[in-house]
């Protein structure tokens, strides 16, 4: 696409003051300023649909035991470093493994 195509005169910018550009079409000329956003009118009253069904109260939690959440996240913390240990020295074993083949 060139600037002198015919068929981009409708995506070419307006020249100064909002007058068309030199290919325009002398299609109309857009307004210069914003003239905001276009009124709006409130909904007319009982626009809502009614409500025939109220939804029930929401339930009563369950009592939370904290001493027990408590020791259950203690356990769970020393499996992860169990776990942690345990990979910790298998790759120190390989790490060795392989740095003795390499080296000798």
């Amino acid at each position: 696409m060139t600037y002198d195509d015919p068929n981009a005169a409708p995506w070419q910018r307006p020249g100064p003051g909002g007058e068309p550009g030199p290919a325009s079409t002398g299609g109309p000329v857009p307004p210069v300023g914003y003239s905001g956003p276009p009124p709006t009118e409130p909904p007319p009253t009982g626009w809502r649909p009614p409500t025939y069904i109220q939804p029930p109260p929401p339930r009563q939690l369950a009592p939370q035991d904290l001493d027990k959440i408590d020791s259950q996240e203690k356990d769970a913390r020393t499996v992860t470093y169990g776990i942690g240990l345990v990979a910790a020295a298998v790759l120190v074993v390989l790490s060795c493994l392989l740095c003795s083949r390499v080296l000798f």
